[in-house]
């Protein structure tokens, strides 16, 4: 999420006790009328919860151009999302044998716009603009547009692929219309269709808020995942305002209120005091699936049950690793890949104690195209 990205910092987890509460209990019988719903979200949600799916990515591409340089320009290295696609640029820059330079914006306007001023100074053969919306710093894209230095985004814009305005000779992000559907297909999944669902959202981002009506429209396909309400906390204000409106919620809704989608996973983080103050157990209702991003910290509450069920988590070494190869693409005169990673859920089930989600194959893949050596990529899994 590029606004997202740029505007909210990431919250810790609550820990809680080291003893697992049991997992939740099993979807009940779909009595709302929805079985059409309930059998698409189901099946759905059984793919994205593959945990070793098949590359589905390029297999062919331009040979490795080289002694090429970029230049990261990051919206902020704390933001765990931009430093997991820091980590993949560095180590496919390696493969290839490019240099890497990053230049931390600090997470403020003025600080990403000093960064990426300095990052066209140094006139690199390509700059990744790194979670930030590039129309914060339009006079320094526009230098770079005049000195021929191609722009990847990465969560700067809204969709993936080309962006003419912005110029970006791609933009590497999911589909937020993947990531909102998977989302509400897991509620209604995981209920039964029999659901009161409770959505958190930041109706000042527009990214944001799209998110979100995308959630509730999918959720309405299935009349028993009922909207309990829309909770609009700023996400620069979860810390302070999660924590209260939790609590109003459970004052209003008490065991009615079985699930809930947000936008981001900082919510649950956020979430947890109250419910544990509510004497909530944390593997049990309300069950929570973020909609973005899959931090450490929510992969950390995800695996050990405390207040959240499930995550829709970007592939951020693997977004990193595209971003090398969209370049090496800029560089020989070929157009994007076009690529768009599936969704994915991790759950307690199938994260297998990782931090962030890492698929196969990839490795494999970009080596084989630049003409590298395959064999040597593999292992590292997480």
């Amino acid at each position: 999420m590029a606004l997202v990205l740029l505007l909210a910092a990431p919250t810790g987890c609550e820990r809680g006790s080291s003893t697992r509460p049991a997992p939740p209990p099993p979807p009940r019988t779909a009595t709302a009328g929805c079985p059409g719903a309930l059998a698409r979200a189901g099946a759905a949600v059984r793919r994205a919860q593959s945990a070793d799916p098949a590359w589905n990515g390029p297999a062919t591409g331009p040979r490795a151009v080289p002694g090429k340089s970029l230049v990261y320009v990051a919206q902020s290295m704390t933001n765990p999302g931009v430093a997991g696609t820091v980590a993949g640029v560095r180590d496919a820059a390696r493969v290839i044998g490019w240099s890497v330079r990053v230049i931390d914006g600090q997470g403020t306007p003025s600080g990403i716009q000093a960064a990426f001023s300095q990052a066209v100074t140094l006139r690199p053969s390509g700059i990744v603009v790194g979670g930030f919306d590039p129309r914060l710093t339009s006079r320094q894209v526009a230098r770079a547009d005049a000195a021929r230095i191609p722009l990847v985004g990465w969560h700067a814009v809204a969709a993936p692929g080309p962006s003419e305005r912005p110029r970006l000779f791609t933009n590497i992000t999911t589909k937020v219309e993947d990531v909102a559907g998977i989302s509400a297909d897991w509620v209604i999944d995981n209920s039964g269709g029999d659901a009161g669902v409770v959505v958190f959202t930041d109706a000042s981002i527009p990214f944001a808020r799209h998110k979100s009506d995308l959630i509730k429209e999918r959720l309405a396909t299935c009349p028993g995942a009922r909207l309990l309400a829309e909770e609009n906390i700023p996400l620069p204000d979860t810390s302070s305002r999660t924590p209260q409106e939790v609590s109003s919620l459970l004052a209003r809704f008490g065991d009615a209120w079985t699930h809930s989608v947000a936008i981001n996973d900082v919510y649950f983080a956020d979430a947890a005091p109250a419910l544990r103050a509510a004497r909530r157990k944390g593997g049990g209702a309300p069950y929570n699936i973020g909609a973005g991003d899959g931090d450490p910290s929510a992969f950390e509450r995800v695996e050990s049950r405390q207040f959240q069920a499930a995550t829709v988590p970007e592939p951020l070494s693997q977004q990193g690793w595209q971003a090398v190869d969209e370049f090496n693409r800029a560089f020989s005169g070929a157009p994007a890949s076009g690529y768009v990673m599936p969704v994915h859920i991790a759950t307690a089930a199938n994260s297998d104690d990782a931090t962030s989600w890492d698929p196969p194959g990839y490795r494999e893949a970009y080596r084989r195209i630049w003409g590298g050596d395959a064999s040597e990529s593999k292992g590292n899994r997480r």
